[in-house]
């Protein structure tokens, strides 16, 4: 009878000892960390990008200049690039005319001559979301080394299309654009407060075809022409405020 009592209790023992064991070996032990990146504007200049891909650097070719185009303007806000237009060589004629600019040249990633729209590209790098605009003016009429004017010689900008590659909202680009020898600006493109960040191109014409027939220039039948060759300039404008 003892030892049958002296095994109840044994067993009654070890069973409570389990209960607590099981319990502890179901709850889950937690810490906690962070993580974090702080964005700054950045001052790195942004180099040229394909006009029908904006996410591949490129290296454009200036028709004018054989030393390549100008480089872009420094700072979180920067115009990066704008084409320079060659309308080629022309036959004189007393009848009014409608030439084209020839399409944007362009090296690709591994050298491979290409052609597209000509364009003009702005990068936001301010991390604002401000906004901007950007203008254009034509310097002086077409002329000589001489000083001979193109008299009534006239450039239209057509099929204004905007492409990037950035989420931000796109700005607005104006589609058809005409710029006359005066010290007045025409808009290009705005971006309002919430648009704009990031790498923005606005390109005249949007494949081969269009990208050969969207700049013109018209030059009347009575205007004299010598056979020479007449050039001019443009004075492209980027203002850190979008436009009211």
């Amino acid at each position: 009878m003892k030892k049958m009592n002296l095994l109840l209790s044994v067993v009654v023992f070890v069973g409570t000892l389990g209960a607590p064991l099981s319990a502890m070996a179901l709850s889950d032990a937690e810490y906690t960390t962070n993580g974090m990146i702080t964005f700054e504007p950045s001052e790195e200049e942004t180099k040229p990008v394909d006009p029908t891909d904006p996410t591949k650097p490129i290296t454009p070719i200036d028709p004018t200049d054989p030393n390549g185009p100008e480089e872009g303007t420094a700072g979180p806000l920067s115009l990066d690039y704008a084409s320079s237009l060659d309308f080629g060589k022309q036959k004189i004629t007393s009848s009014k005319q409608v030439y084209y600019a020839k399409a944007q040249t362009y090296l690709d990633g591994s050298g491979q001559s290409k052609t597209g729209p000509n364009y003009v590209q702005v990068t936001d790098n301010r991390g604002t979301e401000a906004g901007w605009q950007l203008q254009v003016k034509q310097n002086s009429q077409f002329k000589t080394m001489d000083n001979e004017e193109l008299t009534g010689a006239q450039i239209t900008f057509k099929n204004g299309t905007i492409i990037s590659a950035s989420e931000s909202a796109k700005p607005t680009g104006v589609a058809m654009i005409t710029v006359m020898p005066t010290d007045e600006l025409t808009d290009v493109m705005m971006a309002s407060e919430g648009q704009g960040a990031g790498t923005h191109l606005l390109t005249w014409g949007n494949d081969q075809a269009t990208a050969e027939k969207s700049i013109e220039l018209s030059v009347p039948g009575t205007t004299t022409k010598y056979a020479k060759k007449y050039e001019t300039t443009f004075t492209w404008v980027l203002a850190d405020t979008p436009k009211n």
